[in-house]
């Protein structure tokens, strides 16, 4: 379908269909002219023919590679994960590097190359990993000449690197905002070196486009990085402390109740020796020989009782 060719399996027989519209539909670049040379998309059916078609060096986690040379991408099929993102975009990524090669041959460096690419394709998700990255809050953003091997770090260091790259080719373009980067594409590809290209295009050096792109990159996501940092530190401290703190307020009820039963208990004693005390103040006293003390009993006047021999009163 027009300069685009698919090889592929049958049961990827949709996806390339899909894909090689998709292509034809979107057959330009940002600030490049329409390419011209013809494109084989090779889908693989498995990871294995992946790896297999990709070569001994392409990274663990690549999910698809542009080769320039013989103007050929490599992707995955329908049988990938979710990691291997959105096969259209995976595209467009990749045709944008066939696309800057096209016209640059290999001038530009791998940051430039990776983040005029993720520019292309809109790959505007490469900004939440600057929003989380650490070492970008704590150092600030790296030289271009780090970001450059960054991208031989790992997974974890090249989606950083990726993001980082994104950010650095679109502080460029936004310099000129209504040409981007036409007029450093020109002066770049009529011979000039990166330097010379930014100087004429922009009226600035690469060191001072690095300065304020480092400085740029800072101001805008170093805070959100630092706040996504304490995040997780919070959320780490909360896991942590949270057990010992539900233990001591557990120790802390059971002396509570303990206290308070004691108290009702030494309340209750009060009031029954209180109780007591009244109740013997207010009653009779005995006296020694278990009669009633103090009382008497005086005989009736008048009577004058005599007991008789026979016990009988008289």
């Amino acid at each position: 379908m027009g300069r685009f060719t698919a090889v592929y399996f049958p049961k990827d027989d949709a996806l390339a269909r899909s894909l090689l519209g998709f292509a034809a539909r979107t057959d330009s670049f940002p600030w490049l002219p329409r390419p011209q040379q013809r494109v084989l998309i090779a889908i693989a059916p498995d990871a294995a023919r992946f790896r297999q078609w990709a070569g001994p060096a392409a990274p663990e986690w690549g999910a698809a590679l542009a080769f320039p040379d013989s103007r050929r991408i490599v992707m995955q099929g329908s049988s990938a994960g979710s990691d291997a993102g959105d096969p259209q975009v995976v595209l467009r990524h990749e045709l944008a590097h066939l696309a800057l090669h096209e016209r640059l041959g290999d001038k530009p460096p791998r940051w430039f190359d990776e983040g005029y690419a993720s520019l292309a394709a809109r790959e505007w998700r490469r900004e939440d990993a600057l929003a989380a990255n650490v070492a970008l809050a704590l150092r600030g953003a790296p030289s271009l000449d780090e970001l450059e091997v960054s991208f031989a770090g790992g997974s974890s260091a090249a989606q950083s690197a990726y993001a980082l790259s994104y950010r650095a080719v679109a502080e460029l373009a936004s310099f000129d905002r209504e040409r981007g980067l036409t007029l450093f594409f020109r002066y770049w590809e009529q011979g000039a070196s990166m330097d010379v290209a930014i100087r004429r295009a922009f009226g600035m050096t690469l060191a001072g486009f690095e300065k304020q792109y480092q400085s740029s990159t800072r101001r805008r996501y170093g805070a959100l990085a630092v706040a996504a940092d304490l995040s997780l530190v919070l959320f780490v401290v909360s896991v942590l402390v949270l057990p010992f703190f539900l233990a001591r307020r557990l120790r802390d009820r059971k002396r509570l109740r303990a206290m308070l039963a004691a108290d009702a208990a030494a309340e209750r004693a009060e009031q029954a020796s209180a109780i007591a005390f009244l109740l013997g103040e207010a009653g009779p006293r005995a006296s020694a020989n278990g009669g009633d003390e103090g009382v008497t009993k005086e005989p009736e006047e008048g009577c004058d009782d005599r007991v008789s021999d026979d016990g009988t009163i008289a």
